[in-house]
């Protein structure tokens, strides 16, 4: 444990190291608000480094969403030209098939005006079949006539003579109107017979015409609106069009914005981040007036601290020199880095030979050493890269699947850390040293601490750190 050695100063001295030693402490104070502050502006930094893939990865968006675009205007000028010949096309054709149907229109009712027409043939027909008959009767009384005449004439003997030629004539005549009555009668059936089947398939066509004129009618309705609906259709593809043109504008205004903003971004995170190299500098350098304030002699805020981590680290080697000495932990074991990472580990941890006697050994004492004080948030052991092969129990939880942010503050345990002031402890000499730093809790999450790093050494070769972390 280090010991104060009391002053024997004067007061000029006195009043010099009281202010040198506020000065440190204001100083410590200022490195603790530059963590948290370069704590924030790192976790801005990644937050725009984030948004900047993001914006790249949206820009690319925008880029295929341009092409498409492109496509789009493209396509709706081609569908509004489509849209005007097939206007123009459909008015042609509805001008052809109008005519053409009203063609086929006059056509039906000539077909079925033949209906009368026919009907009126068929009672001529039947009229001359009537005056066949008359004339068929006029025939048989004729030859019956001729008979009468034939039979007087033979009886009036040479005197009659020439009657009975005449008679005779009269009857061949009577004979042969009678054939050719028969013979009209026989046509003018067939001739009856063929026109009432005429007429009867006229009388089917016509209902056909008939339906064929109400699809007529169907079919110019349809055509009228097929028309009506090219009319409009090209009308929206117009409006389409007119769309596209202004989305492409929009898209192209867009890509611009985004192209500037990304610029922007990458340009912000920039200085950002040269930001907080600034406050990390201005940090270092509060912390080496911390540390020297620290190392003055006088009784401090973290003296109490600075106490507490020399004792732990002096149990701590006692322990370790004990456990070599008497072969429970060997010097390859302890400054072992082979290390080998547990699988399914998030984040990841690792094992070395040391780990298994560290958790049996040293996290006792830490669990101990960290109760001293509420104001402590943990003790540990740091090798030289930054491993901790143990932790207090509350910080070396079995992880959780799947859950990295959790384990990253509650299985701390077997996991490497670095950061600058820890690296800053690890490479310098000296007794002690009091630094503020950022404590990785993962996810850019950083929580502001102070810490005493106590160097290790064994067998004359540098370990590592003893490290006690808490909060003022």
């Amino acid at each position: 444990m280090r010991h104060y050695p009391p002053y024997q100063r004067g007061k000029n001295s006195l009043d010099n190291s009281d202010l040198l030693t506020g000065l440190g402490e204001r100083s410590g104070d200022l490195a603790l608000q530059c963590s948290e502050t370069a704590g924030f502006l790192g976790e801005l930094t990644l937050r725009i480094r984030d948004d900047s893939t993001r914006l790249v990865q949206l820009q690319s968006n925008m880029e295929m969403l341009a092409a498409s675009q492109n496509e789009s205007v493209a396509a709706a000028q081609e569908l509004s030209l489509t849209a005007r010949r097939a206007g123009r096309i459909i008015a042609e054709g509805h001008e052809a098939i109008t005519l053409s149907l009203t063609q086929l229109s006059g056509l039906v009712e000539h077909v079925t005006g033949l209906e009368g027409h026919l009907r009126q043939f068929l009672g001529v027909i039947e009229t001359v079949g009537g005056i066949s008959d008359q004339l068929a009767g006029i025939a048989r009384q004729t030859r019956m006539l001729g008979v009468n005449a034939a039979i007087e004439a033979a009886r009036g003997g040479e005197a009659t003579q020439g009657f009975a030629v005449v008679a005779e004539e009269i009857r061949r005549l009577a004979g042969q109107a009678g054939d050719s009555a028969a013979s009209v009668g026989e046509k003018l059936g067939l001739l009856d017979r063929d026109a009432r089947h005429l007429i009867n398939g006229v009388e089917a066509n016509i209902v056909r015409g008939r339906d064929v004129r109400a699809h007529i009618d169907t079919l110019n309705k349809t055509m009228a609106e097929i028309a009506s609906l090219v009319a409009q259709f090209g009308e929206r593809s117009d409006a389409i069009m007119t769309c596209t043109n202004e989305a492409d504008g929009d898209v192209a205004a867009l890509r611009q914005g985004l192209t500037t903003f990304s610029g922007s971004a990458v340009e912000s995170a920039s200085r950002v981040e040269a930001a907080r190299g600034q406050l990390e500098t201005l940090e270092g350098m509060a912390n080496d007036m911390l540390n020297a304030a620290a190392h003055g002699g006088n009784k401090t805020r973290n003296s109490r601290y600075i106490a507490f981590a020399e004792e732990g680290a002096e149990e701590v080697v006692e322990l370790i020199s004990w456990a070599m000495d008497g072969g429970e932990l060997t010097t390859a074991g302890l400054f072992d880095t082979g290390y080998r990472p547990l699988p399914g580990s998030d984040p990841v941890q690792y094992e070395n030979g040391f780990t298994a006697f560290a958790d049996r050994f040293i996290q006792p004492i830490l669990d101990r050493r960290t109760e001293q004080d509420d104001a402590i948030v943990g003790c540990c052991l740091i090798d030289m890269n930054g491993y901790l092969p143990t932790h207090i129990s509350a910080r070396s939880l079995p992880q959780r699947p799947g859950q990295a942010r959790w384990n990253m503050e509650h299985s701390r345990n077997r996991q490497i850390f670095m950061d600058g002031q820890t690296r800053r402890a690890l490479n310098g000499e000296g007794d002690f040293f009091l630094f503020t730093y950022r404590q990785d809790l993962g996810e850019g999450r950083y929580r502001a601490l102070r810490s005493v790093f106590v160097p290790l050494s064994f067998r004359g070769r540098r370990w590592g750190l003893y490290e006690v972390g808490y909060l003022i």
